[in-house]
């Protein structure tokens, strides 16, 4: 359980995480703020994004997570490669914006990696994090995870972008 955050006031949360149901989704679709934020969470999306791009996402997707402050839905992830024994590859990582900045997204991110080394015994954990996306690259970088490649898509319009694809080793848990 989460007891705190840095932030305003330094107030206490106690942060719980379950699976994600169809009701959450709604919810969810209103956390990406712009055309960006959705691109990060979810480059193939049309902003803004709809429940059923997301709901399909989910479909295709394995162990969709939220996580819950007083009940109510703040941060959401799941995995888009699973294997056991193998490789778990986090995606769709997306923080309310009342809630960012305040220690969710770090909660988020270490249940799925207790997650893919629990449920599926995974050997290494990756996320894949755009080069515009400072916070995710510094969130990503605390909780051990290491660049392994940079790989160049298309962003928005057509700019040049750098995917940078990280990874956390079950031996460096």
């Amino acid at each position: 359980m989460f007891t705190g955050y840095p932030g305003e006031g330094l107030k206490r949360m106690s942060l719980t995480h379950r699976p994600v149901d169809k009701k959450d989704i709604h919810f969810i679709c209103g956390f990406p703020q712009s055309e960006d934020e959705l691109f990060f969470m979810f480059p193939k999306a049309k902003f803004p994004l709809s429940f059923s791009q997301l709901w399909d996402a989910v479909a295709q997707r394995s162990d969709s997570s939220v996580v819950e402050l007083d009940g109510e839905v703040i941060a959401f992830a799941n995995f888009y490669r699973w294997e056991s024994g193998g490789r778990c590859s986090i995606g769709n990582v997306i923080v309310s914006p009342a809630a960012r900045g305040r220690g969710v997204g770090r909660y988020l991110i270490e249940q799925m990696i207790s997650l893919a080394f629990e449920k599926y015994q995974a050997t290494e954990v990756t996320v894949s994090c755009f080069n515009q996306n400072v916070a995710g690259l510094l969130l990503y970088t605390q909780l051990g995870f290491h660049p392994y490649a940079v790989e160049e898509r298309k962003g928005r319009k057509g700019v040049r972008v750098a995917l940078i694809h990280m990874r956390l080793s079950s031996q460096e848990m």
